[in-house]
């Protein structure tokens, strides 16, 4: 099993396809596992890279509690660790926060970068609160859960679209799964670390030939962000797609988009 040993945790990673390397940077309380129809896709362009990160998947949970600027650092020590000296990085929800953070704090090893359904935090905007989610009952946090992946998402709209009910039974059955209290430690730290993100006044730092891409109807995420983003940085294309948070999976033109711009 391939695994980074740093001074305070393990990290497990995986190394997947041929091609330009890509390195895959994932979403809050998402896993190698969990993203692999998705990591798949882009290995049949690239020789992607991808990691679980701190406290989720098989990467294991750290003592205390991570900054972004540490998912950063882990991202770049495994580069290192691989050998690769630059990549391009597509990064996705929390994965495109840590990109942000890598391409600010390391812009000399970012070939092209892609930064998916995210926000700068700040003054440009954050996403969606999701630590307040924590104390609220089961059937109101499944409502708002529901409505922020997708601001179309009802009843009505989902017995006529059955790709978004699928999308939707997918997230329920990952909510679902057991998960042990040290797992659910890790996820509580993520959730902290995205609590406190903000490259709002760095993101001029940015060098990379830069994509923002932002669903319509995202909840999570919300289009104003990435508009901000992409004004933020010099140079860079914004791009919105039919769909929500995952609205890499429900517009059809979104992927070979961002293929096609990272290559």
């Amino acid at each position: 099993m391939p695994t980074l040993t740093l001074a305070d945790l393990d990290v497990y990673y995986e190394e997947l396809g041929d091609g330009p390397n890509l390195l895959f940077l994932n979403g809050s309380g998402s896993s190698i596992e969990a993203a692999g129809q998705l990591i798949g896709r882009f290995a049949e362009h690239f020789h992607v890279l991808v990691h679980d990160q701190r406290g989720l998947g098989r990467t294991s949970v750290p003592q205390r509690q991570p900054t972004m600027a540490d998912y950063a650092a882990d991202a770049l020590a495994l580069l290192d660790h691989v050998g690769w000296a630059t990549t391009r990085v597509f990064g996705i929800s929390f994965g495109g926060m840590v990109a942000q953070e890598l391409a600010v704090t390391a812009p000399e090893r970012v070939e092209r970068l892609v930064l998916a359904c995210t926000s700068a935090g700040g003054r440009l905007g954050a996403s969606y609160p999701l630590h307040e989610l924590a104390g609220v009952p089961a059937a109101e946090r499944e409502a708002i859960s529901l409505r922020i992946v997708d601001t179309r998402f009802d009843a009505e709209w989902l017995a006529s679209h059955p790709l978004d009910r699928a999308i939707v039974a997918n997230r329920a059955a990952g909510a679902a799964r057991e998960r042990t209290p040290e797992q659910r430690r890790g996820e509580a730290l993520q959730i902290e670390a995205r609590r406190h993100h903000d490259v709002s006044d760095r993101l001029h730092l940015v060098t990379a030939p830069t994509l923002v891409a932002c669903g319509e109807f995202d909840g999570i995420a919300p289009p104003a962000n990435s508009v901000a983003i992409h004004e933020a940085i010099t140079g860079s294309q914004l791009r919105t797609y039919c769909g929500g948070h995952l609205f890499v999976l429900q517009d059809r033109q979104a992927l070979p988009d961002i293929v096609e711009f990272l290559t």
